[in-house]
C-alpha cells in the first residue's frame, strides 16, 4: 500500500466537492441548496454567521515535504491539504477547498463572515524568510477569494454580505510587532480591505487599524479590534493606560463606538485577533488593557452581544469577572510567557477549569440547576418572574454572580483555526432573528464608493503621517517605572430599568448556538490512498470528489454541553460543570488509568472536561493523550 502521507491528495476537484453531512441537515434555516441568485426584494436574514480565522495561508508550501523543515523541502509526510498536527502553515489546495466547501455550503445561508486575522505564513524559516510584500500578497489572495465567493452584481457594494476582517500578529514584520499609527501596515490594510471597511471609516483604519461596520443596518455593527495594541508580546507598545499610549486611544474610541451604539438603540459583536486569555501566569493582554476590556464588557452588557476571537487555535471559551476590574489599582505582574505554545496549551486550559472551581456554586448540582427567569421586581424578592419560591441559598447565589441572567460575567469565544496545528476548522453561529424579518440587509443599503486609487495614502514608511499626531513624549518611561494612576472616567452602566442585553437572555441578536465543522486530514488521506491505490491508473480517480468539512459537534442539540443557547449564564453553567472534580453521576465517564504489570486501572473522570479538553485540539488527540491529562 501507498504510505498514506505521501500519496498526493487529488487536488483541484473543483465544485463536485460533495458534503458528507449537509448543512441543511444540522441547521434548519432555509433550503442550503439555495443558489444565492434571488431577486433582490426577497433577500432575507438567515440568522447565521461565519467566524473563520488563522488561514496561515503559505505559497512555499510542498506536499511531501518534511514537517521538520516547514513543509518547504526535504522528504516528508506532508500531505496535500496540509500537515496536520505539526507547525507547518496551510498550503493553497487547502484553502482553495475551504472557499469551494464555503461555497457549496454557506453562499447565500448566512448574513455575514468574522475573519480574525493572521492570514499570511509564520516566519519560521530561515532560507526562506517572508518579505512585506508578500504578506501583504498573502493577505490580497484571500481578500480576493472572499470577494469572488460573495459576489453579488445586484447588491449596491458588489458583494451579498459584509465581511469584517481584523489584523493579526503574523499579518505584519517583524511579528507581534505593531507601531502607532498611521503606519504602513494601516495603510497596505486600508487598501486591500477597502471594500470590507466602510468608507467613512477609512482614515479611522489608517490611523489605529481599528473600524466599525454595521452588518445589520441600524441593528448590529460588528467592531473590529486592532488586538496588537493589547497584545502583551508587542514591545513597541505599552498597554492602555497612558494617554500617550495607542492602546488609550483604542480604548478610548471603543468606549465612544458603545456610546454611539447604545443611542441608537444597536447592538456589537467585538472581534479581534489575540484572545483576552488570562489564566494563572499566563496572560495575552497587558493588564492595563485587560481591565478596561472587561469593565467595558460589563457597563456596556445591553450593547455586547458576544466577542470572537482566533490566534491561539484551541476551542474554547473564558470569562471575564467583573469583579476583578480595579483600574486605578493595576499594579505590574510578574513576566510571563503570553505566548502559548503547544506544550502549555494543557496547563493553561488546566488553569482556566482551576479559576472555574472558584466561581461561586449554586445550591445543589450544577448540572442539575435551572436559572430563574428573572425576578418578580426590582427589589431583593423571594420569588421569581415565574412565581417560584426562592430560597436563602439560592437568593445568595443569584446576588454573588450579578443577578439571574449572571451579568457579573461577560464571556469570549475562541475559534481553532484553518491552519491545520490540529485540524482545519471553523465555525457558523446561529443567532436569534425574531422580529428582524422584514429589515433591510446589508447588500440592499443604498452606498456610495468613492474612486479609492484617487486617495494619496503616502509611502510605505512607517515615519510618513506621523506628523498628523500629536508626537509622544520624549524620554518614553519603561513598564512599571514611575507610572502615575491614570485618570480614566469610567462608563455608566445601563439604565436600571433596561433589560438584559441579548448575551444574557434571549431575544433579538442573541446567539443561540453554534455548529463547528472541521477537516479530519488523517482519515482524508487514509481513504484516498486506499482508494486510490485500488484504482490506480483509472480515469476515475481523476473525477474522484473531495467531502473536506465535516460536522465536529453542533451545540443546538450537543448531549454533553447541553447548552440551551450561548448566553452567558449558558456558560457560566457550563464552566462550573468542567470544573467538577466529583460531579453527579451523568458528567462521569470511565477511562483508562495507569498502566500496571497484568491490566490496566479504572478511572472516573469528568466527562464534560475530557469533552472539553478533545474539542480544545478538535479531537486530534488520542484517547491515551486526554487521560494523560491532569484531572
Amino acid at each position: 500500500m501507498i504510505p498514506r502521507r505521501l500519496f498526493p491528495i487529488l487536488y483541484g476537484f473543483g465544485a463536485a466537492c460533495a458534503f458528507a453531512i449537509p448543512l441543511a441537515e444540522q441547521q434548519v434555516l432555509g433550503d442550503i441548496n439555495n443558489s444565492g441568485t434571488e431577486a433582490q426584494s426577497s433577500r432575507h436574514l438567515s440568522g447565521r454567521f461565519l467566524h473563520i480565522t488563522d488561514f496561515h495561508l503559505d505559497s512555499h508550501y510542498k506536499s511531501g515535504a518534511s514537517v521538520d523543515r516547514g513543509c518547504h523541502r526535504g522528504k516528508g509526510p506532508a500531505g496535500s491539504l496540509g500537515a496536520e498536527g505539526s507547525a507547518c502553515d496551510s498550503p493553497l489546495a487547502l484553502v482553495d477547498e475551504t472557499f469551494r466547501w464555503m461555497e457549496k455550503n454557506l453562499k447565500g445561508e448566512i448574513d455575514f463572515v468574522l475573519w480574525t486575522g493572521d492570514s499570511a505564513r509564520h516566519d519560521n524559516d530561515e532560507k526562506i524568510p517572508r518579505t512585506a510584500s508578500e504578506i501583504i500578497d498573502l493577505n490580497k489572495v484571500l481578500a480576493t477569494k472572499f470577494i469572488d465567493l460573495f459576489q453579488d452584481q445586484g447588491a449596491t457594494r458588489g458583494v451579498s454580505i459584509p465581511i469584517i476582517p481584523t489584523i493579526g500578529n503574523n499579518d505584519i514584520m517583524p511579528h507581534n510587532i505593531f507601531k502607532e499609527g498611521p503606519n504602513r501596515w494601516t495603510r497596505k490594510f486600508t487598501q486591500v480591505w477597502a471594500k470590507f471597511i466602510p468608507e467613512h471609516q477609512w482614515h479611522t483604519f489608517e490611523e489605529g487599524g481599528w473600524f466599525s461596520a454595521e452588518v445589520i443596518p441600524n441593528k448590529l455593527a460588528a467592531i473590529s479590534l486592532n488586538t496588537m495594541y493589547f497584545y502583551e508580546s508587542n514591545s513597541a507598545v505599552d498597554g492602555c493606560a497612558a494617554k500617550s499610549e495607542p492602546g488609550f486611544e483604542h480604548m478610548e474610541w471603543l468606549q465612544i463606538q458603545l456610546e454611539i451604539l447604545r443611542e441608537r438603540k444597536m447592538k456589537a459583536i467585538l472581534i479581534g485577533h489575540v484572545p483576552p486569555a488570562r489564566a494563572g501566569s499566563k496572560q495575552n493582554w497587558d493588564e492595563t488593557c485587560w481591565q478596561k476590556y472587561t469593565l467595558f464588557l460589563n457597563r456596556f452588557r445591553d450593547v455586547v452581544v458576544g466577542s470572537v476571537y482566533g490566534h491561539m487555535n484551541i476551542d474554547h471559551f473564558m470569562l471575564q469577572d467583573s469583579h476583578d476590574v480595579d483600574i486605578l489599582a493595576v499594579g505590574e505582574k510578574p513576566p510571563n510567557n503570553p505566548d502559548l505554545l503547544v506544550q502549555s496549551r494543557t496547563s493553561y486550559l488546566t488553569g482556566l477549569r482551576e479559576d472555574w472551581a472558584e466561581l461561586p456554586s449554586p445550591p445543589g448540582d450544577m448540572s442539575t440547576y435551572s436559572f430563574p427567569n428573572g425576578w418578580a421586581s426590582a427589589s431583593d424578592e423571594a420569588v421569581d418572574s415565574l412565581g417560584r419560591v426562592l430560597g436563602k441559598k439560592e437568593r445568595k447565589f443569584l446576588k454573588k454572580i450579578g443577578g439571574p441572567w449572571a451579568e457579573r460575567y461577560s464571556v469570549s469565544l475562541v475559534s481553532p483555526s484553518v491552519v491545520p496545528n490540529y485540524f482545519p476548522t471553523l465555525r457558523i453561529v446561529e443567532y436569534n432573528i425574531s422580529g428582524l424579518e422584514g429589515v433591510t440587509t446589508w447588500a440592499d443599503t443604498p452606498y456610495s464608493h468613492d474612486s479609492y486609487d484617487a486617495i494619496d495614502w503616502g509611502s510605505d514608511s512607517d515615519e510618513v503621517g506621523q506628523q498628523k499626531k500629536k508626537k509622544k513624549k520624549k524620554g518614553k518611561k519603561k513598564k512599571g517605572k514611575g507610572k502615575k494612576k491614570p485618570h480614566f472616567k469610567a462608563p455608566d452602566d445601563p439604565s436600571p430599568t433596561a433589560p438584559p442585553g441579548p448575551a444574557y437572555s434571549n431575544q433579538a441578536l442573541t446567539w443561540l448556538s453554534y455548529a463547528q465543522y472541521f477537516a479530519n486530514l488523517t482519515d482524508i488521506y487514509d481513504s484516498t490512498a486506499e482508494s486510490s491505490e485500488s484504482t490506480l491508473g483509472s480515469e476515475e480517480t481523476e473525477s474522484r470528489s473531495l467531502d473536506l468539512y465535516q460536522l465536529e459537534y453542533d451545540t443546538r442539540d450537543d448531549k454533553i454541553y447541553e447548552m440551551e443557547d450561548l448566553t452567558v449564564r449558558s456558560y457560566f453553567k457550563l464552566a462550573k460543570r468542567i470544573s467538577k472534580n466529583n460531579p453527579g453521576k451523568d458528567d462521569m465517564v470511565t477511562t483508562n488509568g495507569d498502566e500496571t504489570s497484568e491490566t490496566k486501572e479504572k478511572k472516573q473522570k469528568n466527562r464534560v472536561w475530557r469533552t472539553f479538553l478533545d474539542r480544545a485540539f478538535v479531537g486530534f488527540l488520542t484517547d491515551d493523550e486526554l487521560d494523560d491529562i491532569k484531572e
